[in-house]
């Protein structure tokens, strides 16, 4: 017999119905009333861990600092060759034979005539320079008299490539995505600032590196989400999973920074950073990483959640809690095969000159990955897979408990105008559905509604 009823009038539009809009704010006024609370300390916990700005004490040397009568130059490289190196000249003048080395011949962008600026051999064994390139070079000329070279190359001048990259990559996002994708890149524009103006300055200051790292990631995820997807129960139940799972990696980045003894001394950074302060602490540092590193991904799998289940209670306001759960979940178990993927090819691709000089060293496969070299990274992808693996099912179990316990209240029976319709699984199988998974079984019901919907005399 039937289990239930349409409660919407089934159109070609691809509007909500007004049932379902009821369903959508009653859902929003539940989700406030956990957001707003959530948001509001949030708020407050930024403000008390604001960092002061003070950078007294610390000391970083300047890698880009000159002495007096030194400058950085920038040029264009009209020509590259082998010469005598103009560091060899101490020698040649002591009896001794010059070195050989490439030289770039570089037009300075002040004026002037070509100047020879010498190239490290690191750069030489990549022909990495070439004519047309643009690069910055240290000036020693008004300083050295007759001893080493006079211009050393120092880096490459990126700006364009880089701008062009940028300005690409925001058309695209722009031209697919549209409004929403424009509201992404603003939103990604404010998270670089809470972390540029809370999170950074904050680790430097010596705050507790577990909270600054979940609030100014809740702080993130709050700006994100809603600005990129507006304010709806989709959004908010996808905030709600995403926070649970921030949570959740916290936890788990405390005790493994702990319990691995992750100390980030092997990173040459680092020990700038020690040096520099000591308020600082790289253990902090490296779990304030685990807990933001895993931000974007876990925002993305929230949202699908979210999205898929509202969808499909949608479709089929009268399936059980159990049955929506289970769809959804089909769906989840897939993003989470490939977003696993995602995690762990994106971190390889970040250490792979590290884990080229490791695998070159006589060690067995766990030593390689547990070592100081690797540990970090490993650690990185297992607490950030883990976090997102469980915001899944929890983020899909928000989701369905607040679309089953707001949805519309039109007693189940018989409405005026569309009949009956029977989901139980032998009517479907009837219909050609009983083989579907509980996914498509929701499909098929959707579409079965249509049909008879559509009917003459319906």
């Amino acid at each position: 017999m039937p289990v239930g009823h349409s409660h919407q009038h089934t159109s070609g539009s691809s509007e909500p119905s007004v049932p379902a809009i009821a369903a959508r704010r009653r859902a929003n006024l539940l989700l406030s009333a956990i957001l707003v609370p959530l948001g509001v300390v949030t708020l407050i916990a930024m403000v008390l861990l604001w960092p002061s700005g003070d950078r007294s004490s610390l000391t970083v040397a300047n890698p880009y600092a000159t002495a007096e009568g030194v400058s950085f130059d920038r040029g264009t490289v009209r020509e590259v060759g082998e010469a005598d190196c103009p560091s060899s000249r101490p020698t040649v003048d002591a009896g001794g034979t010059a070195l050989t080395c490439t030289i770039a011949y570089t037009q300075p962008a002040l004026g002037g005539g070509l100047v020879a600026v010498e190239v490290t051999p690191e750069l030489v064994k990549t022909d990495a320079v070439e004519t047309g390139d643009e690069i910055r070079y240290l000036n020693l000329a008004t300083v050295m008299q007759g001893g080493a070279a006079l211009y050393v190359f120092v880096d490459f001048v990126r700006s364009v490539p880089i701008v062009a990259l940028a300005v690409l990559y925001a058309v695209v996002v722009i031209a697919v995505a549209r409004w929403r994708g424009l509201r992404a890149m603003i939103g990604l524009v404010g998270a670089l600032v809470v972390l540029a103006q809370f999170i950074l300055p904050g680790l430097v200051e010596g705050a507790p590196p577990l909270l600054l790292g979940l609030v100014g990631s809740i702080a993130i995820m709050y700006g994100v989400l809603y600005f990129a997807h507006g304010f709806s129960a989709r959004t908010s139940t996808a905030l709600l999973g995403t926070v649970v799972g921030l949570g959740i990696t916290a936890v788990l980045a405390a005790w493994a920074t702990d319990a691995a003894h992750l100390t980030g001394v092997g990173d040459e950074n680092a020990y700038t950073l020690v040096n520099a302060s000591d308020e600082l602490s790289i253990s902090s540092i490296i779990l304030c990483g685990l807990i933001i590193s895993g931000l974007g991904v876990l925002n993305d799998v929230t949202i699908t959640q979210s999205s898929a289940v509202w969808e499909l209670y949608e479709l089929a306001p009268n399936t059980s809690g159990r049955r929506l759960f289970g769809s959804a979940m089909r769906i989840g178990r897939d993003h989470i095969a490939s977003t696993v993927y995602t995690i762990a090819f994106a971190y390889a691709g970040a250490a792979l000159p590290v884990l080229i000089l490791v695998s070159l060293y006589d060690r067995s496969l766990l030593d390689t990955l547990t070592s100081g070299e690797l540990a970090e990274e490993v650690v990185r992808t297992l607490v950030g897979s883990i976090g997102l693996v469980l915001a899944i099912p929890l983020t899909t179990l928000v989701a369905v408990l607040v679309v089953k316990a707001v949805g519309p209240g039109t007693p189940r029976g018989r409405h005026d105008d569309v009949p009956a319709v029977d989901a139980t699984p032998a009517v479907l199988a009837a219909e050609g559905a009983g083989m579907l998974a509980p996914g498509e079984r929701l499909v098929a019901l959707g579409e079965q509604r249509a049909r008879r919907t559509a009917e003459p005399g319906a």
